[in-house]
């Protein structure tokens, strides 16, 4: 099959967000996993985000590189207040839960295996929200991140298969064009994204949260 059929075979998206959410509601289906929209979204977001490599890697001396998660678990440990403590738990879950489901394949070479992930992942936003103040705020999101801590396990499963249907049969990495993009403007990253049915839409360089 040549490139141009498998373009006509795409449906366009407005933005990498709606790829993102479309796939994600699409593992879950075929995953028969189901959990609570505001869940299913923080999800989307958090996978929206991580695209920009700036957002999943620490800066270092050495150049950009993921934290142990035992170093973030200690971060939040020793962190000076409970908001700090908090982002930090939230920093620990969210890498955990991205590499586990989306960056599988780094785990083989690595002295740890994905249960450990699970794990960390799950027993931080378990913590994350049995700590978040009683405000309306955090009466609201506290739910999610206790679905996210039962639900790890599922939800690594969906996002490993979001990443198998990103990659597979594509002459191109999606997530590394739409990066090129956002980070540069490149028009040749627009133009190919065009090509695979992604609009990019939003303005180069702008920041996302989740």
């Amino acid at each position: 099959m040549s490139t141009a059929d498998r373009v006509t075979e795409l449906i366009p998206v407005p933005s990498l967000q709606e790829f993102f959410r479309d796939s994600v509601d699409a593992a879950m289906a075929s995953n028969k996993v189901a959990v609570d929209d505001h869940t299913a979204h923080y999800v989307v977001n958090l996978l929206t985000a991580f695209v920009r490599s700036e957002a999943l890697y620490d800066q270092m001396p050495a150049g950009p590189r993921l934290q142990p998660l035992a170093l973030m678990l200690a971060d939040a440990a020793g962190a000076p207040s409970a908001e700090e403590r908090n982002m930090a738990l939230r920093r620990l879950g969210d890498v955990a839960l991205f590499v586990a489901g989306f960056m599988a394949g780094c785990l083989d070479r690595s002295p740890v295996g994905i249960n450990y992930y699970v794990r960390m992942g799950g027993g931080a936003y378990h913590c994350l929200s049995l700590a978040l103040p009683a405000s309306t705020r955090g009466r609201a999101i506290a739910p999610v991140y206790a679905e996210l801590s039962a639900r790890f396990t599922d939800l690594v499963d969906v996002l490993t298969e979001v990443r198998h249907v990103a990659g597979a049969s594509r002459d191109r990495d999606i997530l590394r064009l739409y990066e090129l993009w956002l980070t540069t403007g490149s028009q040749r990253a627009a133009r190919l994204l065009r090509l695979l049915g992604i609009e990019p839409n939003q303005q180069p360089g702008s920041d996302r949260e989740h």
